[in-house]
Formats: C-alpha cells, structure tokens, sequence
C-alpha cells in the first residue's frame, strides 16, 4: 500500500512539473556537438538553406511551427513546398536565405522544442544561437554534394531521433541509397566505348546562368557513370568555363538545366555560328534537366533527373523506367505528393530540346 502511495505521488508530481517530467534525449549534430532535449519534440522550427525540406521529407506537418520569409514568398522549384501549401501561412520566424542570419527574436516567438539548423559550420555559432534563444539548437547538414551525400543520412537520422521518428528517418535513408544502388548498378558494367560524352551547362549558382555555367564532378553524371567532359579540368563543384573549351570537348549530348534555358535560349538568338558547330546541336541531342538547386538541393529532384539522364544515355540499362512516373514515385516518397507536373510546368520537364 504504501508503495502504492508513493508511484501516484510521483505520477502526481510529473503532471505538475510538466516538462520538466519529459523524457530526454541526447543527439550528436552535425557540428559534433552534444545537444540535450525533451523528446520526441513536438514543435518544431529549421532555419537555413534546405533545413526544412529534410523536415518536410517526414511528412508530418504538424510539427512546424513557424517558416522563414524565403519559403512563404514562392513555392516554384521546391517540392516540399508544392507539397505543403499550407507551410506558407505559418507564423514568420525570419528572412531566411544563405546571406541572412536568424532571427532569436521572431523564433521566440512561435515557442519551438527545438531550432533544426543549416546555418554555420562550426560549433560557434550554434552555440551562439542556443545562448541567445535558450532553446536547444540542432546543425544538420547537405554535405559536399546534396544529394546521396552521408552528411544528408546522417542529418535525417538525427530528426528522427529528435522527433521521435527513428523508423522513419531509417526509411527515407533506405530509399535514397537504394535509388543510389540502382543507378550505380545499371551502369557500372557499360563499357568506355559506349558511354558518350556529356555536358551539363545552365547550372544555377545563386541565380540562373548561360551555357557557360556547368559543374565539374557532377553528382548525377556519377551516379551514372557518365563521361563528364568537364572532369578533365580536375575541378570540383559550380564553374564557368569558356565558349570556346565547350567547342573543343564537343560532347555527345549536352543536358541543360532549365533554370538557365531562356538565358541559352537568348544567347542562341544571338550566337547561333557558335551553337550550330556543336555536335550535340547538329544532331538534335540537347536535353532539358529540371533545376534542383533552390535553397541548397532538392534531393528529390536531383535523384529524378539522374533517373533520366540514365535513360537518355543508356536508354536499354533504363528500359524499365518512365522518367516521369519515376519522378512522381520519388516525390510521393518524399514530400508526399507527385508534383512532377507542376515542377514541368514551372520549367519544362524533361524533354528534347530545341533552342530556335
């Protein structure tokens, strides 16, 4: 009895503590730092580029609590948000954007359980943030590449253990390897001789740029193991190069990414001698990529463009796949919704193109 007694005194005093009473959890984030908070949170905020699309990716909107200027102003080029209308009429917690620091002020205001944040790579400046709000903050991360990049895995595993979705965390980061693991097997195995030659031009870096702007180690041309002609240059990530190199590599078949397509568009108006020696032109083998670069990278996206830049370059190793319905089943997997038609209508989707 007297037992009895003491489990409801303590049952009591945890109803009136409150919080106090929640069970904690301790994660590692992605600055290597040991953060310590109620779990599972119940409200929560990101801040920083592509922070709440991994939020967004477990489908369960009623954690947010507040977004920043960026993500309320347009939902074109980004999936999660397409997909969730509704983020754009919650409270506003700050400008947002990879120039603009948070505001301690306005996340404040909408009481969060915790900050997920891509701001800032070292432990300073989280730690700043946490003085300055008293609320736990948690630095996730996109890695080097965004897409099929651990730093992302180990991101989303460390949502899922702040909010409580650990099983779920372990199936999105299942479903991304797995689509990395099919691309890579259909293509491992195709001979040098039968891979041509490609080139990406277009590539957005903080705005929408010509058939200059291409990317060297490019993470799609990897996973499927494309000829990238930009690789001999020995450069990683966003570059411009000169007209005049993309005359000497002369690829095969030439991908653009369609935040660049009108600006190429202009530009062929303009130098048409320029294009028309280009092979790729000559022979019709110009294709359009939707854009995956808004606010860091749209890891859905990206991982439907590889899909089909496969098909186009090895169109019997995708014999299987439709690049569409495959988009689609990639969207529903991770924003909850297929928005291929409207990222299509946005930009153009994947199709042949013609710049006349």
């Amino acid at each position: 009895m007297l037992r009895r007694h003491k489990t409801l005194a303590v049952l009591i005093f945890c109803l009136l503590l409150g919080a106090a009473c929640q069970a904690q959890v301790t994660v590692t984030d992605m600055t290597g730092r040991q953060v310590e908070l109620p779990a599972p949170a119940k409200r929560v905020v990101a801040i920083g580029p592509g922070a709440l699309r991994l939020c967004a990716y477990f489908q369960e909107p009623a954690l947010i609590v507040g977004i920043e200027q960026i993500d309320k102003d347009s939902s074109i080029g980004r999936p999660y948000l397409i997909a969730n209308p509704a983020y754009a009429s919650l409270p506003l917690i700050g400008p947002g954007g990879p120039n603009n620091g948070p505001d301690p002020e306005k996340l404040l205001s909408v009481r969060p359980d915790v900050i997920f944040s891509t701001y800032g790579s070292d432990r300073a400046f989280t730690e700043n943030l946490q003085g300055k709000t008293n609320i736990p903050v948690v630095a996730l991360s996109y890695g080097e590449t965004g897409v099929f990049d651990p730093a992302v895995y180990e991101s989303i595993r460390i949502i899922g253990q702040v909010i409580g979705r650990e099983k779920k965390a372990e199936e999105i980061v299942a479903y991304m390897e797995n689509c990395r693991l099919d691309l890579h097997n259909r293509t491992k195995d195709i001979p040098a001789s039968d891979r041509p030659k490609v080139y990406v031009g277009g590539v957005n870096m903080k705005g929408a740029h010509g058939i200059e702007s291409t990317q060297g180690d490019y993470p799609l041309f990897n996973a499927v193991n494309a000829r990238n002609v930009v690789d001999e240059l020995g450069r990683r990530g966003a570059l411009m190069i000169d007209k005049e190199k993309l005359i000497q590599w002369n690829p095969d078949i030439i991908f653009i990414d369609e935040g660049g397509l009108e600006l190429i568009r202009q530009d062929y108006q303009k130098n048409k001698p320029f294009y028309q020696v280009l092979g790729a032109v000559k022979k019709g083998q110009i294709y359009g990529q939707l854009p995956y670069n808004y606010y860091t990278t749209n890891i859905d996206t990206a991982i439907a463009n590889a899909y089909y830049i496969g098909k186009v370059l090895y169109p019997d190793h995708f014999a299987d796949i439709d690049p569409v319905a495959k988009a689609n089943e990639i969207y529903e997997f991770l924003v909850g919704q297929g928005v291929y038609v409207q990222m299509a209508a946005d930009y153009g989707g994947y199709m042949a193109l013609n710049l006349e």
